[in-house]
């Protein structure tokens, strides 16, 4: 147990590493801080400063080394545009992120297990293919199509929500709908195709023909099997909360982490971008990490096939 645990975290700070790493290369490559923050009408003596006050000047492989050396220091820089850190303006904007991800995380649960498991008890019926088409509906449309559209119809036509900001609660509905539903379809696909599969095994049939109720071998049997391979897609919604809003809150003008990080990558601000990234990678390691643990809980046989392969 303790070998496949540290296994899972070396491959968790590997992948976080590999993350800001590219996310450092990439943003260095992409365009020139100075010139954005400053202006190409500035002065080349002023932009060479404010380049040599930040470090633009050093070579990349020592701005690489300074920033990794920062993060073991507990410092993710500062706001090239005030100064201030960069930790702290995302602080700042996580609970409104949160006030959109967390019910919008439930809100996929409640929609996309039922529909699931209601559709693989109906396969074939009227309701499965009613289930399907509107899940595949929700999974292929855009959510920033799916935003415009419900601000065109909820907002504009019947005038019933406000089409952005954050005043009022009734500010969060459209966002928190717009999120709610692309991942509630892809949740209803997923735990159909795992009940259909459980309802297709041996032990199945064998419980029903020992005279088990159809109601207890569902519950009993079917449902926490097919809840092991769901724990996969759900581990993933929760890893993207905050990835995922970047496109919602930045059509619903909604003060979050999201539209920090489209704001900040406009501005070229490094280390508003490399902190919120840094925190979308962590979150995305640590949930698949809580997953991997729980199949290793969950299922033996994964974990000692795990080990025995880092032999």
């Amino acid at each position: 147990m303790a070998r496949y645990f540290a296994i899972r975290i070396g491959r968790a700070m590997i992948t976080i590493i590999l993350v800001v790493t590219f996310a450092f290369v990439v943003l260095r490559l992409s365009g020139d801080p100075a010139l954005i923050i400053m202006g190409p009408e500035a002065p080349p003596e002023v932009i060479a400063a404010f380049r040599k006050a930040w470090g633009l000047d050093d070579p990349i492989w020592m701005q690489y080394f300074d920033y990794f050396g920062a993060i073991a220091k507990g410092e993710l820089g500062r706001s090239m545009r005030d100064g201030r850190p960069a930790i702290a303006l995302v602080l700042e904007r996580i609970p409104a992120t949160l006030m959109l991800t967390i019910p919008a995380l439930l809100l996929k649960l409640a929609i996309g297990i039922p529909g699931g498991i209601f559709a693989a008890l109906h396969r074939g019926s009227l309701i499965d293919r009613a289930v399907m088409i509107g899940a595949v509906a929700g999974f292929t449309v855009p959510s920033f199509v799916l935003g415009l559209v419900l601000v065109l119809i909820f907002a504009v036509q019947l005038g019933w929500l406000p089409s952005g900001g954050q005043e009022t609660w009734r500010h969060a509905i459209l966002p928190i709908v717009t999120l709610g539903i692309g991942g509630a379809a892809v949740l209803a696909r997923f735990t159909r195709s795992a009940m259909l599969e459980v309802l297709g095994q041996p032990y199945i049939r064998t419980a029903s023909a020992k005279g088990v109720s159809w109601r207890a071998v569902v519950l009993s049997h079917a449902l926490p099997n097919a809840a092991i391979p769901t724990v996969t897609i759900i581990g993933f919604m929760v890893g993207t909360l905050i990835a995922g809003a970047v496109v919602v809150e930045s059509v619903f003008s909604w003060p979050g982490v999201g539209r920090l990080l489209v704001v900040a990558v406009a501005n070229r601000d490094l280390a508003v971008v490399q902190c919120i990234l840094l925190l979308v990678a962590a979150t995305m390691v640590t949930s698949n990490l809580i997953v991997d643990f729980l199949y290793g809980f969950l299922d033996p046989r994964l974990r000692n096939r795990e080990t025995a392969g880092a032999h």
